[in-house]
This record gives C-alpha cells, structure tokens and sequence, in this order.
C-alpha cells in the first residue's frame, strides 16, 4: 500500500482484480465478477473504455442528484459518457467526453450545478488532469 497517510482512514476502500488479462474477467473479491473483452473484436464481454464510461457517469449522475437535494430540486440530471480509444501501440489513449443535461431549470442554472458536479466528483476530478477529459451542460441528447 502507499506510504501516503489518506490510505488509513477512507470512507471505503475496495479492490479490484484482473489475472485473465483484456479477454478475461475482472473482479472484486468477494463482489461482482465481469466478463472482459478487446473492443476491437466481436467476442462477448465489457472492455475498459466501457468500464471508464460507465465509473463517471456514475460519479457525476450520484454528485448531481446530492446537489440538486441541496439546492431543493428534483432530480432531473442525465449523465451521457463518449469514450474513444484512440492512439497507436505503446501510444493509446482515452478521449473522455461527459454530457449532463439538467431539466426543469434555465441553462446558466444547469450549467452552475453540472460545473459543480464536474468539480467535486471523485472520477472527474482525476481525469481532469489527463487532459483527454472535457465535459459539456447539454440542451439535449439529440
């Protein structure tokens, strides 16, 4: 474990586990067990771009429905994850777009509380620094 002193306190910690390799499963002992697969091949299974997607749409949809309960609104966020693999070997990449839409309230007011969103939770925050993440306040999934 890292020497870093965060690690002996968390609210919760967990593990995960990958010794199959991309055509293979994942799993956290004791928990959920997912097929994997290459997504560049048509055999069965969630590849990592998915897994990535599916862990921020996640994160931002339960941070904007804690800040629409502060702000005294209904839940009405929609979180919609592109990701993209992109790159040559030894070079690969994400590219990470995010799309909320927040009904029932004007756009400066979607936008404030999915910035907010974007700035507090836990996923965002990290891939923030990759520069390969950008996130828009959406009209609408059209």
């Amino acid at each position: 474990m890292p020497k870093d002193e965060r690690w002996e306190k968390p609210l919760y910690q967990t593990e995960a586990v990958n010794d199959e390799g991309l055509n293979g499963h994942a799993y956290v002992p004791d928990g959920i067990k997912v097929e994997t697969s290459n997504p560049l091949n048509s055999r069965p299974g969630t590849n990592p771009e998915q897994l990535l997607g599916m862990s921020l749409a996640t994160c931002l949809e339960a941070t904007l429905q804690a800040i629409e309960r502060e702000n005294g609104l209904p839940h009405t966020a929609e979180v919609h994850v592109d990701v993209a693999f992109i790159g040559d070997r030894a070079e690969y990449q994400f590219l990470v777009h995010a799309k909320i839409l927040i009904k029932g309230v004007d756009f400066e007011t979607a936008d404030k509380l999915a910035q907010e969103a974007e700035n507090r939770c836990p996923v965002s925050k990290l891939l923030k620094s990759s520069g390969n993440y950008t996130a828009e306040t959406a009209t609408s999934f059209d």
